[in-house]
């Protein structure tokens, strides 16, 4: 069968399966969950014995030390992806609630109640447990899925998706409900990304460009963010050592994620005192600092910012420092070189956290407090299947409810529109 036929036939099956799965009981979705945790720890060999096949080709191919480790599949990984599972399974079930009830003149009853998306489509790099992840926050939110991991975790993708078949086969709905895609073949994407008629959303989760291209060659509708260029500004009533623990925390404790702190703004009264502070614990951080003229003042070894380093989202230990002249300016740097991901800000003043909290247009914004904690685990989504900056639906970290929609559900006696 051709790549094209092959596609073509998953996204076919995935339309017929999500009705099944959109009609599933709660404890039925628990019960697949459950399953498939317990068939990853019963399998953990054979699973990461598929995984060193694919760390041998990466390393034949030369991909670096931080890629290889991020497809590994440890002990603690296949206990992290069971974990997982068991937490969505202890999360309510969004399917049905109904949301809002109204009675109008009419006589009619019009509620709204929450129902799945359907199809989703997910291309994602790197990290096998992705596969886990989203297929089980998918199913707890009654969707088929179409999964299209990377090249560089073929293997690994291809055991995990075989466990997961296995257990919606034992329990009751069809293995179609979670399909991985079976083939390296980068033509795969581009016709998956055609099936309009049968898959209702995609999602892309990776680098920049992963996520560009399914944009612009996508005929269904994207869920995406590009990348997190997040800020934190320090405020001239800041207090100086949570605003230095904020800073280090944000930058510093995973820089390598997209709610990691890229740039940060600092308010010219504060910037003589401050600058010094966090800059000595960035130095003994090993962060490479770029700053503003101002900034250089101050930190005489920071390198010098040019324009490029404003909308960086550097993804390591090299940070952009600006010195601003209000919040007001805090908040148009912001505005020009933001990615609608995350922004802080660090005062003691209340009116002037309610001005940067009315004023950044990001999904999340934090006062006195780590970007870090923009994540659908930390804001008590249970867990997430990706961040959205786009709006449309969703906005910020998705979770369960993300992955749902609503309908109206009328109910009448007769009635008739005059």
């Amino acid at each position: 069968m051709s790549v094209e036929a092959t596609i073509v036939e998953m996204a076919r099956q995935a339309k017929k399966a999500a009705r099944d799965v959109a009609a599933a009981t709660t404890d039925c979705k628990n019960r697949v969950l459950t399953s498939i945790a317990e068939t990853i720890e019963n399998r953990a060999d054979a699973i990461q014995a598929e995984n060193l096949k694919d760390i041998e080709r990466a390393r034949e191919m030369g991909l670096s030390p931080a890629m290889i480790d991020r497809l590994t599949i440890t002990d603690a990984t296949i206990a992290s992806m069971a974990g997982g599972l068991r937490d969505v399974v202890a999360l309510p079930d969004p399917v049905g609630e109904v949301t809002s009830t109204e009675e109008r003149p009419s006589g009619i009853t019009v509620s709204r109640v929450r129902i799945p998306l359907g199809v989703i489509g997910m291309i994602y790099e790197s990290r096998p447990n992705v596969t886990i992840d989203a297929a089980g926050l998918c199913l707890k939110a009654g969707n088929a899925i179409i999964l299209r991991g990377g090249s560089e975790a073929f293997y690994s993708n291809m055991v995990l998706a075989g466990c997961i078949a296995d257990a919606l086969e034992e329990n009751g709905l069809p293995k179609e409900v979670v399909q991985l895609i079976p083939m390296r073949d980068r033509e795969a994407v581009n016709v998956l990304l055609k099936q309009e008629d049968f898959i209702d959303v995609m999602i892309p989760r990776g680098g920049e460009g992963l996520i560009r291209f399914v944009t612009a060659n996508s005929l269904i509708p994207v869920l995406k963010h590009y990348k997190g260029v997040c800020h934190v500004y320090v405020d001239k009533e800041a207090d100086l050592e949570k605003a230095k623990a904020i800073c280090i925390n944000s930058k510093v404790q995973r820089p390598g994620v997209c709610n990691a702190m890229e740039t940060m703004l600092v308010h010219r009264d504060v910037a003589q005192a401050y600058l010094p502070l966090v800059g000595a614990a960035f130095k003994e951080a090993g962060v490479t600092l770029k700053g503003c003229p101002e900034t250089r003042k101050h930190l005489a070894w920071a390198e010098e910012a040019v324009e490029a380093d404003w909308p960086a989202e550097y993804l390591d230990l090299t940070l952009a420092v600006k010195v601003v002249d209000s919040v007001d300016e805090a908040l148009e740097h912001i505005a020009a070189y933001n990615s609608g991901h995350t922004e802080s800000i660090v005062t003691t003043n209340e009116e002037t956290a309610k001005r940067f909290v009315q004023g950044a247009d990001s999904s999340a914004v934090m006062v006195n407090a780590s970007t870090r904690f923009n994540d659908g685990g930390e804001l008590g989504l249970g867990t997430e299947i990706g961040i959205s900056t786009s709006k449309l639906h969703a906005f910020g970290p998705m979770g369960l409810e993300e992955l749902t929609s609503r309908k109206f559900v009328v109910y009448g006696d007769g009635q008739i529109r005059g």
